[in-house]
């Protein structure tokens, strides 16, 4: 019980404390990063004991509080002496190398303990190539540095686990995780799944619709697959299994349309934020860029769903279990919502920074709650709701900081070393500068460097080593970075290493094999957008109006027949004839030219148009 207001203190600490200095302004570099990873580093260690419910969780508790008192210690020790780690060069002292060891130690133990053993394995792997690298023979040899170097380079500076990723996690991602929180415990989450259920229920494939919806309106906001996957399918994929729905199809749907929340604006995974930072742009030049791409993806499930639920003649969702409209749209419901996104608009419009806008839309969002539930809940309800939020905001942000601070140290040692670099410039010596080959084996690579990571670790370390060998013939950095995080993260999807696949099998009680059959299908056109990427430069909004526009019909082409050649949609009545019509569609829409797109579309929808005639003249 004790350590249960442990844990909720300590998590509301953390939020109070993104509060505070996204209202305010962050302290110092160093001082910012420095106390947002000591407490989310507390936090973790009671949030994850170490061998709970078991014999020896005596043993147990002395480590965590051991490798606590460690981390804590050294982000006071960073803390305390900013001042000359900023303005001198400091020799690492063998209290440097111990607390240095300390921190990592702790930082690897969490991100094991929070998302798996293959994270902090990288990380290990990556400063034992620091470290002995000089031992290694060919091109993968460097000069090699000592453990006081290494030290420098990780502790005492802000090119290691203080850098950029840490810093982007204890500023803009952790306003944004507490937006999120806030607006997801103050009724917004209920009224994204009621609108989900209201559009998507009396559809053919209702239940596998709302889903989707209500996934990617989840998605849009916490970024995690497998925490989307857990909060809303443990909704939607029972209500799809009591309508009959195949369990398979049911895990596979609720994956992939959590898997879509990564790439989906605004916060897509946090990856936003990182990609910004890493590429000096704009976070709105990021979000924009990645709108496109993300619709397709969910027009593509969308109709897949459709195509399916017309074949398996799967059912709709019972009228009397889908909420009125007049309390979808109620100010009660609405007014929260907007006056959130309201905030954070207006913030962005007057040019503030990510965080400070989150912060006005925290405002926003409290000020319309409480006008709106004055008369329904008390003061004291009303506050546990928040504190409920605060709540849970701190949590999410552990495994995120815990996680970017891991990857940071992955990266310094990356930079250190080169090994990007000589990676990269192998990519392109084999590819022979031929872009399409240089994009389809990045596009490999990452899938499988993206297996069992969280999607912020997965697209800093392909952002790191693969993204160079894109721009080394000629791709745009913006276009690149956006290639290898959408490889990267569906993977989540992919076997044999599909962690959002085995979750939602978890709840659907079913065998995590076919599901993964079901979920590539499903998720198809993901696999082939980011090639759009480098084939159609409006893609990005980039190119004027009509390059867009071009971008967009090839896509909406390509969504359309790809889901359509998979789920076997009739067309002319003849298999052989439908499959040759699709495959054009197919060709024309990666065919990079001012017509084809247009071509395409039209002979599908020609083709459709001809079918669903020709069905209800036979019946």
């Amino acid at each position: 019980m004790a350590l249960g207001h442990i844990q909720k203190l300590l998590a509301i600490l953390v939020g109070i404390f993104v509060f505070y200095t996204a209202a305010s302004g962050p302290f110092e570099g160093l001082i910012q990063r420095a106390i947002f990873l000591a407490l989310v580093s507390g936090l973790g260690f009671a949030l994850y004991p170490l061998g709970a419910r078991t014999a020896w969780r005596p043993v147990g508790l002395a480590v965590d509080i051991v490798l606590s008192a460690a981390a804590v210690a050294a982000c006071g020790y960073v803390v305390w002496n900013y001042d000359a780690i900023m303005t001198t060069l400091p020799w690492a002292t063998k209290l440097d190398m111990a607390l240095t060891a300390g921190l990592v130690l702790a930082v690897l133990e969490l991100g094991r303990r929070t998302v798996g053993l293959i994270f902090p394995m990288l990380v290990v792997v990556g400063l034992a190539y620091a470290l002995f690298g000089d031992l290694l023979p060919g091109v993968l040899r460097h000069r090699g540095f000592d453990m006081a170097f290494v030290t420098e380079t990780i502790f005492l500076g802000d090119l290691g686990i203080w850098g950029m990723l840490t810093g982007v996690a204890a500023t803009v991602i952790a306003a944004f995780v507490l937006f999120g929180a806030l607006l997801l415990h103050t009724g917004g989450g209920q009224a994204f799944m009621d609108l989900a259920m209201r559009l998507g229920g009396r559809q053919p494939g209702g239940a596998a619709k709302i889903a989707t919806i209500a996934s990617g309106l989840f998605g849009m906001i916490s970024g995690s697959a497998v925490a989307n996957v857990a909060t809303t399918g443990n909704f939607t994929i029972p209500m799809m299994i009591r309508l009959g729905y195949p369990r398979p199809f049911a895990a596979a749907v609720e994956a992939v349309a959590s898997t879509g929340g990564q790439i989906a604006p605004p916060i897509m995974g946090a990856a936003a934020f990182v990609m910004a930072e890493i590429l000096g742009m704009p976070y709105l030049t990021v979000m924009l860029a990645a709108i496109v791409p993300a619709v397709l993806f969910y027009v593509s499930v969308f109709v897949t769903v459709h195509f399916v639920a017309l074949r398996r003649n799967l059912a709709i969702v019972p009228a009397e279990e889908l909420p009125a409209w007049s309390d979808i749209l109620s100010l009660r419901r609405v007014l929260p919502i907007g006056a959130a996104l309201g905030g954070l608009g207006f913030g962005i419009w007057l040019g503030r920074s990510i965080s400070t806008s989150a912060f006005y839309g925290i405002v926003g969002l409290l000020v319309a709650f409480v006008a709106t539930e004055a008369g329904r809940l008390s003061p004291r309800e009303m506050a546990v709701k928040v504190l409920d939020g605060l709540e849970d905001a701190g949590k999410g942000m552990v495994i995120i900081g815990v996680l970017l601070a891991g990857a940071q140290v992955l990266v310094s040692m990356i930079n250190l070393t080169g090994i990007g670099v000589t990676l990269s410039s192998l990519i392109v010596a084999l590819a022979g500068d031929s872009t399409i080959l240089v994009s389809v084996i990045v596009g490999a690579v990452c899938l499988i460097m993206g297996m069992g990571l969280p999607t912020t670790a997965a697209y800093v370390l392909v952002a790191a080593v693969l993204a160079p060998a894109m721009t080394a013939v000629g791709i745009d950095p913006l276009v690149s970075h956006l290639f290898v995080f959408y490889f990267a993260t569906i993977s989540v999807i992919t076997p044999p290493v599909c962690v959002a696949v085995f979750v939602a099998s978890g709840i659907a009680r079913t065998n995590w094999l076919p599901a993964a059959g079901e979920a590539v299908r499903l998720g198809a056109v993901t696999y082939i957008v980011p090639f759009l990427l480098l084939l159609y430069p409006g893609m990005t909004l980039n190119g004027g109006v009509l390059a867009v526009l071009e971008a967009v019909t090839a896509g909406l082409a390509l969504v359309l027949a790809v889901p359509a050649l998979l789920s076997g949609v009739r067309l002319t009545g003849r298999r052989a004839l439908d499959v040759a019509i699709l495959i054009v569609v197919i060709g024309l829409a990666i065919y990079p030219q001012p017509i084809t797109p247009f071509i395409a579309l039209a002979i599908f929808l020609v083709a459709r148009g001809t079918g669903r005639v020709r069905q209800k003249v036979l019946a």
